[in-house]
């Protein structure tokens, strides 16, 4: 679908409505928030020469890191593929929301007329705002937060978002970190790229793990090699290393293979890998092949990648339709919990167990989103975190 593009970063400030509690409004204040909104809005997006240049200082920390808060996205529109699964993703949504808001605040951007189903589903825990959204996919469409050397200021990368690769309506999702940015008074660094969060993930050390299916797909960037997107896409979190994995999950026709569907970092040097020994599979031969990138790579500082290896996939039918992109690992950290998503299957029982094992003293929580793994993603997906200053 090809889809006209708005004049980019075009902000109007009517499309936010005054939250009755400032979202982060104690631990955001800082050197960071003294640039204005309409400053930053008026900032055309960087080059990818200029990327390194405007982000020098900044880096995507690790997800393992304190967090501030976390922003999601309230599912409203049936026409974007959800159609009669609309009420249940929402239900999912809302459970996610107030799992999190136990242990960080959490910010739910609904599109304005629907603020009042998005606050009675998810409770007063959560805050609400209206803002513009096509969808729920805030991992992919919301800002991709970075910090100063000394952890003081926050800046939120704005990215280009296409709808990974025109396959769904974005006109608003693009503009997504404008708002979000607004709201938390954060200067934003727009970057000329074209990239989705759930497409990479970091140590927060200087290393990078993304896919070539996914970041190399001529659907996103076409003008630009590989050693550009590399170059930019280091330039942009601060980083050093890529380690490009081959693959994500088989039949991923959504996001291309995003790498938060198959792995995710439990800590530096060390990555939850979802493989698979069922040599019947068609994900037996694809995981293997990202085994053995990760085997024979270091990372940044030079150390071996530990691998921690997660078997189970399951697949399972959601309106008659065959869902083959569930992911466990498609988790959210919390400074106390973790957020699984889970399946309804004998399945779930051995991944929770697993996941009791890798992060001991953190409350492990699983949340069933089945409706949303029909849609292509999962938990990792519909959030993005809020890392916390000092």
């Amino acid at each position: 679908m090809n889809l006209p593009q708005p004049a980019r970063r075009a902000f109007c400030t009517t499309a936010l409505t005054a939250a009755a509690t400032v979202f982060l409004s104690s631990r955001t204040a800082g050197p960071a928030a003294a640039a204005t909104t309409a400053a930053a809005a008026s900032t055309p997006p960087a080059t990818t020469a200029a990327i390194a240049q405007t982000t020098a200082a900044f880096t995507v920390p690790a997800e393992w890191q304190p967090h501030s808060g976390c922003v999601m996205a309230w599912p409203w529109d049936r026409t974007v593929g959800w159609g009669a699964l609309l009420k249940p993703v929402q239900a999912e949504i809302a459970a996610i929301a107030r799992s999190i808001a136990r242990f960080e605040s959490v910010l739910m951007v609904a599109e304005p007329g629907t603020a009042a189903d998005a606050r009675q589903q998810c409770g007063p825990t959560v805050t609400v705002i209206e803002y513009p959204v096509n969808d729920c996919w805030t991992r992919d469409t919301g800002p991709v937060f970075a910090l100063s050397p000394d952890r003081t200021q926050l800046t939120g990368l704005d990215f280009r978002f296409n709808g990974w690769g025109n396959k769904y309506p974005y006109d608003k999702d693009d503009l997504l970190p404008v708002g979000v940015c607004s709201h938390l008074s954060v200067p934003r660094t727009p970057v000329d790229l074209v990239l989705e969060g759930g497409a990479v993930i970091t140590d927060g050390q200087g290393t990078l793990i993304t896919t070539e299916e996914c970041l190399l797909n001529p659907n996103r960037n076409p003008g630009l090699t590989r050693a550009q997107i590399e170059s930019a896409l280091l330039a942009a979190y601060g980083a050093s290393k890529v380690i490009w994995l081959p693959y994500g999950l088989n039949n991923d026709i959504v996001t291309d293979g995003h790498v938060d569907l198959v792995a995710a970092y439990l800590g530096p040097a060390k990555v939850l890998l979802h493989t698979q020994p069922d040599t019947g599979s068609p994900n037996h031969a694809r995981m293997a092949a990202n085994k053995a990138v990760l085997q024979a790579a270091t990372d940044a500082c030079g150390r071996p990648i530990q691998i921690v290896e997660l078997h189970q996939q399951p697949h399972f039918r959601v309106s008659g339709t065959l869902v083959e992109t569930f992911s466990y690992t498609n988790y959210y950290l919390t400074s106390g919990s973790v957020v699984v998503p889970t399946a309804e299957v004998p399945e779930d029982a051995l991944a929770l167990s697993r996941f009791a094992e890798l992060f001991p003293g953190r409350e492990i929580v699983g949340i069933p989103t089945r409706n949303l793994a029909w849609g292509g993603g999962g938990i990792h997906c519909v959030t993005q975190h809020v890392p916390a200053r000092s």
